[in-house]
């Protein structure tokens, strides 16, 4: 018999132990990433465990976010690519889906997101034909140099052009790193026109994933130019914030950002190092694939009233979102960090 229930934070290691032995997990599954919201942002985050004869056979995290004014939605996972269920089966993984439609049900919660990555086992040429997006995942050898050494000439070659360039690379998560991230991150996010994540949030993450996380800042000089966080589950990795200051990109600082945190993968035992979403075909796939990266198909659902909408493609910005960016633009850094986050807690992207 399955039991679904919802757990403590006391339950924590439990929930761990699970996601770090469960193939299809991604870092976003472990406990922490709840945590953080919490902590970060004030959202209520709920943890369904489902039981047989006491040991744990599926989990589904979820996360509850209600503007003001608005009813609010249950979101698997919020702030990143690869969420919802995890399962030893298909029938457990849609008693989990049930829970949570359940529970949006008795409280009155209308939308209900269901964010999960297709199963490596089921990764087919006819499922990418069809995705939107997909996740881009790099297979790492056992070694830095085995890496490197296969990496085509013309990449080998771009990263040598950052190290030839000045730049220099450095790996921590004392409060240095996280400032020197942030410095970086929050300045790209407005150049973006995109609302920034609260430094907050930042430092409730290396907070809570303590020694599952890893943050490299690029120097030039002593102005950082480059920063990104990877995160870690079992061995695996993934990156979900990678960013440059555009004034120094002809030094070609992203390069060196992604190889800097690739060689420590590699050579900390690693076996896949996830990039995040991508729209097959774009920019950011190409800079990925040239990489390595292979595609997996990410299986996203939104739910409205217990019913499953209808996938829709993306047909690019509106009007109104244009325009909003333009103008988030033109903000003084300082000015965007300080009205950012109380947008950002919002968007579950």
């Amino acid at each position: 018999m399955i039991v679904v229930r919802l757990i403590t934070h006391n339950e924590q290691t439990a929930w761990d132990n699970y996601v770090g032995t469960h193939p299809d997990a991604s870092p976003y599954h472990k406990y922490a990433w709840l945590l953080s919201t919490e902590q970060a942002y004030g959202h209520k985050a709920l943890a369904w465990i489902a039981e047989s004869n006491n040991q744990i056979v599926g989990i589904l995290p979820s996360v509850f976010i209600k503007p003001p004014l608005k009813s609010g939605k249950l979101s698997s996972l919020p702030f990143c690519d690869v969420g919802g269920a995890l399962a030893n089966s298909d029938e457990i993984n849609q008693e989990l889906l049930n829970t949570a439609l359940a529970y949006c049900q008795q409280n009155n919660i209308s939308v209900f997101e269901h964010r999960q990555s297709i199963e490596l086992s089921k990764n087919t040429p006819e499922v990418l034909d069809n995705a939107n997006k997909v996740r881009m995942v790099l297979t790492l050898p056992e070694t830095s140099d085995a890496l490197f050494t296969g990496f085509k000439s013309k990449l080998r070659s771009q990263i040598r052009k950052a190290e030839k360039n000045g730049l220099t690379s450095s790996l921590g998560r004392d409060k240095k790193h996280i400032d020197g991230f942030y410095e970086v991150f929050s300045r790209n996010m407005r150049d973006l026109g995109s609302p920034v994540h609260s430094k907050k949030w930042f430092e409730e993450i290396v907070s809570n994933y303590q020694d599952n996380m890893i943050i490299s800042n690029i120097y030039k000089d002593e102005t950082v130019v480059g920063a990104g966080i990877v995160l870690f589950n079992g061995e695996h990795c993934a990156i979900p914030w990678a960013s440059t200051n555009a004034d120094f990109n002809r030094l070609a600082p992203n390069m060196l950002l992604y190889w800097s945190l690739l060689s420590f993968a590699a050579d900390n035992n690693f076996s896949s190092f996830d990039f995040g979403r991508s729209t097959p075909g774009e920019g950011t796939y190409k800079f990925k694939q040239q990489w390595g990266c292979e595609p997996i198909a990410l299986d996203w659902k939104t739910f409205k009233q217990g019913q499953l909408l209808p996938e829709v493609a993306s047909t690019g910005k509106g009007k109104l979102r244009d325009t909003v960016e333009q103008v988030w633009k033109k903000l003084p850094v300082n000015t965007s960090v300080m009205l950012g986050p109380a947008i950002r807690k919002y968007i579950s992207l």
